[in-house]
């Protein structure tokens, strides 16, 4: 899942969700990540594509979700990790350091998780959207300690005020730990 970029619209309304997707494939050659409810009873969407087509589909996201969006976020040139720690298929070989960020939105930890990767080497282990965990949202990723020091500063840095909840790095998780990340 190769695309130049993504778009990532976060509603407080199941039903307008629907009707926001189906504008933003219309408006757009973009191709549907995701789409569905997630927790508690928000939707998310995201779409992935080219940079001018993203950015027209999200347009008509906007318009269409209206007082109903909750954020949306446009990441252009996304680093290749994100998509498939989205997606859950990441690859990863080995765990090392380890860092964890937390947010209130889906959109804002799609963006820090974009910054951690454009900053530093890490690999990212997945990108956790809202689901059956009251609406926050969450990523994890490894690394060497400096590596995963520096991301975290470029993922915090990326985060708007507001909707950070929380970040911890752990130096050298237990060989149990690891298979937890998944």
């Amino acid at each position: 899942m190769k695309h130049p970029a993504i778009g990532v619209v976060e509603l407080n309304s199941i039903a307008r969700g629907t009707v926001v997707v189906d504008a933003m494939v219309k408006k757009a050659p973009v191709e549907i990540v995701r789409s569905h409810p997630v927790c508690p009873g928000k939707f998310i969407i995201i779409v992935a594509g080219g940079v001018d087509e993203v950015n027209e589909a999200m347009e008509a996201g906007r318009y269409w979700a209206g007082y109903t969006q909750v954020d949306a976020v446009i990441v252009e040139h996304v680093h290749p990790l994100v998509l498939p720690a989205i997606v859950a298929s990441s690859e990863i070989p080995e765990i090392r350091s380890v860092g964890i960020v937390e947010t209130y939105s889906s959109p804002a930890v799609v963006t820090a998780a974009d910054a951690a990767c454009k900053a530093a080497d890490i690999l990212l282990i997945e990108i956790r959207l809202a689901m059956g965990i009251g609406g926050k949202a969450y990523f994890t990723f490894t690394g060497l300690l400096h590596e995963v020091h520096a991301a975290m500063e470029a993922a915090i840095a990326r985060i708007q005020s507001g909707l950070l909840i929380r970040t911890e790095i752990i130096p050298s998780p237990h060989e149990q730990v690891g298979p937890t990340l998944f």
